[in-house]
């Protein structure tokens, strides 16, 4: 399917020069002087770069075939495990395939898994992750009947953390 430039927005994904590139700006130029156009900045989606590209306005490209697969992150040995959660087939992925993403992944994470032809290319994650605690403090709270001296400032509780 070919999308016209009329049609660009962030996150399309499109093909240029035989290659799956995904938008990640782009700027509706029109001079004083010759026709419009469209500043593009391209990000590769299986090597990472970012190219800088014009189009003509009202250019055709076409759009990438893509497909993309819910799945739920198992565990990482050397490889990255993950489980369709529709079909319950799993999948393991290199680093490089992961990418950025290998950093906030923990286990049981249900992520999306985008494949371009029957080969997966990448792992977007969903918007919000809870991080994990990475240390815990001890509160005492106060004993009951026990004062407190209006000229002291402070919490209710008192933490052994410092």
């Amino acid at each position: 399917m070919q999308v016209s430039t009329a049609e660009f927005k962030k996150g399309l994904r499109i093909v240029f020069d035989g290659n799956p590139y995904t938008i990640v700006d782009f700027q509706h130029v029109k001079p004083g002087k010759g026709g419009a156009f469209v500043r593009t900045k391209l990000k590769h989606m299986k090597l990472g770069k970012v190219i800088d590209n014009t189009f003509r306005s009202g250019e055709k490209v076409e759009l990438v075939d893509s497909e993309e697969k819910h799945m739920q992150f198992l565990y990482q040995d050397d490889r990255y495990h993950f489980m369709d959660t529709e079909t319950y087939e799993q999948v393991s992925l290199s680093a490089d395939e992961v990418g950025d993403a290998r950093e906030y992944l923990k286990e049981n994470v249900e992520v999306d898994v985008l494949y371009i032809g029957a080969a997966p290319v990448a792992v977007e994650l969903p918007n919000f992750v809870a991080p994990a605690p990475t240390r815990a403090c001890a509160v005492t709270p106060r004993r009951a009947g026990r004062s407190r001296r209006p000229s002291r400032p402070g919490p209710s509780s008192r933490s052994r953390c410092s």
